[in-house]
């Protein structure tokens, strides 16, 4: 039997994702949902007259920590699709009821072991070249304050890299574009410093 993660198919999701979804049917009153133009863009409407609901399809909110020591930033490689064995920050989605924050402290606790505190916040990303689902990632600076290193949850294995040593094979171009506006602020000068 193959694992789960060899069925994946990228395509596959990327299409649905970009066929709404895969909405078909109206989930308040079961009547089909059409293809109608509202607000300048395409959207999936319920063919009701009494019922009238709208499939707003929009980006799923996720969150993440930069976490840089001795000039080295923490990654984690993949352990799931989409991009198994790629590497990326210690990142995931939130749940219904967390805060932003909530989750960048404890998607990297899950997937590195570590407690941090957060320090600052850094950026908003957005991506579009997850086949799941349109991102927006919330991007937060921390320190370690605790935990032991190791790769758990979502990751086959989590290191820190120097900056001119970051791996050819980044998962998402969003956390590419983290990193390189993290080396640009921060490192690119003597003077500067993520609390400056």
């Amino acid at each position: 039997m193959k694992p789960k993660h060899e069925n994946f198919d990228a395509g596959k999701v990327s299409e649905r994702k970009d066929d709404f979804c895969g909405y078909r049917f109206c989930p308040l009153c079961g009547n089909p949902l059409v293809l109608k133009h509202l607000d300048g863009l395409p959207r999936k409407i319920c063919d009701s007259p009494e019922c009238g609901f709208i499939y707003y399809q929009n980006p799923v909110p996720a969150a993440a920590a930069i976490i840089v020591e001795n000039d080295r930033v923490l990654l984690v490689k993949r352990a799931h699709p989409p991009k198994i064995n790629w590497w990326c920050l210690p990142a995931g989605f939130m749940e219904w009821s967390e805060h932003p924050s909530d989750t960048a402290v404890r998607e990297l606790e899950e997937e590195t072991g570590l407690k941090v505190r957060l320090t600052g916040f850094f950026e908003v990303y957005t991506g579009k070249d997850d086949p799941r689902v349109n991102a927006v990632l919330l991007l937060y600076l921390a320190d370690v304050i605790g935990g032991r290193l190791q790769a758990s949850d979502d990751a086959l294995e989590v290191k820190f890299f120097g900056f001119d040593e970051i791996p050819d094979k980044i998962a998402f171009e969003s956390h590419r574009r983290a990193l390189d506006d993290y080396s640009r602020r921060f490192r690119s000068s003597p003077n500067s410093s993520p609390s400056s």
